[in-house]
């Protein structure tokens, strides 16, 4: 049976390495070094395997209901994905005809394109401070990554809510680095006179728990109910539903972690900017850089033979740069260690 040509000339998604060997540095795909609140692993431990020959709940019921009162929004203002990347896809789906676009920031996280192809529509990549003068018509999604990634450049909500309010389509907020950041856009979507923002996060940056695959958005209902219709009858496993609804109730957990990553990367910036790089001002969890006296592909190759991972991304708007995770101190200062030693 042939392969739809759309696929057939997809460029892939190409996720962030994922090493095997031990005693690694890994700071090349955003995680959280430190652990999730200890009421996930308690939820884990006594979880009922029982409930794993049922199907879990399909709408997400206590989990959407604490989100939604985090968020200061309303439960049928909520919806729950499998991770935030299935609901980009879902997004895609729902909200962009055949005939239509999808647009984002350009440079931004490259799953936007790769899902575009998927969909077999046009992406369109605008700058990093777009008008919707800019944007054509037939852009029926558009997808602002805020703070951005890689860059890490924070936009004023103020800014995003001016765009939205002359673009015509759907705007998705992704705000899967918010935590990190000194504002965010939730009260776009939470405010009844919104009818087209959708305002995005994760649990896998800033509640540590990348590897449980869980996201969620808010919403004007009538855009909720869209991705509802489109999305697979049993999309979140129980058991991811009763841990993000753990690491819910446990948010100060989350904060603290979040406080300690803002603190290292405040003295990991000024410590590269001291030996000379040039630093994009993050407010993310990873930093944008430039090297000082070497191509960041180089300095990419030499720290992977040392066993430390950084992310380095070609292309004419990014190769000279590196995206370094802002992991514990003592991960940061290995990694200065070899790039004081690779400057010998």
């Amino acid at each position: 049976m042939p392969v739809k040509k759309s696929v057939q000339k997809l460029e892939p998604y190409t996720p962030g390495e994922q090493p095997k060997a031990k005693d690694v540095v890994k700071l090349n795909t955003n995680e959280n070094p430190y652990p999730p609140s200890p009421a996930c692993a308690k939820v884990l431990e006594n979880f009922d395997p029982d409930r794993l020959r049922r199907y879990p709940d399909p709408e997400f019921g206590e989990l959407r209901e604490a989100l939604a009162k985090m968020c200061g929004a309303k439960a049928e203002n909520v919806f729950v994905g499998n991770g935030s990347d299935e609901i980009l896809s879902l997004a895609a789906r729902a909200f962009v005809e055949d005939d239509e676009s999808i647009g984002s920031l350009d440079p931004s996280y490259s799953l936007y394109k790769t899902l575009a192809a998927i969909r077999d529509v046009e992406w369109k990549g605008f700058g990093l401070k777009p008008s919707a003068a800019q944007v054509p018509g037939d852009v029926a999604l558009f997808l602002w990554t805020n703070p951005n990634a890689p860059t890490g450049e924070f936009a004023e909500p103020k800014t995003v809510a001016a765009f939205a309010r002359r673009f015509k389509g759907v705007v998705i907020v992704d705000e899967a680095y918010a935590d990190f950041a000194r504002g965010d856009c939730m009260s776009l979507a939470t405010s009844p006179r919104n009818r087209n923002v959708i305002v995005m996060r994760t649990f896998s940056k800033s509640f540590s728990l990348a590897g449980l695959r869980v996201g969620w958005c808010v919403g004007p209902e009538n855009l909720i109910e869209a991705l509802y219709k489109v999305k697979d009858s049993y999309n979140v496993d129980a058991v991811a539903q009763a841990v993000a609804l753990a690491a819910v109730k446990d948010a100060k957990w989350m904060r603290a972690n979040v406080r300690k990553v803002v603190a290292t990367r405040k003295r990991f910036v000024a410590e590269l900017e001291r030996r000379g790089w040039d630093v994009i001002p993050s407010e993310a969890n990873f930093v944008f850089a430039r090297p000082a006296h070497a191509r960041a592909a180089e300095i990419f190759e030499r720290l992977r033979g040392r066993h430390i991972y950084v992310r380095y991304f070609t292309g004419p708007k990014t190769a000279d740069r590196l995206r370094v995770t802002i992991g514990t101190d003592a991960q940061m200062k290995r990694l200065l260690d070899a790039l004081a030693e690779l400057d010998k």
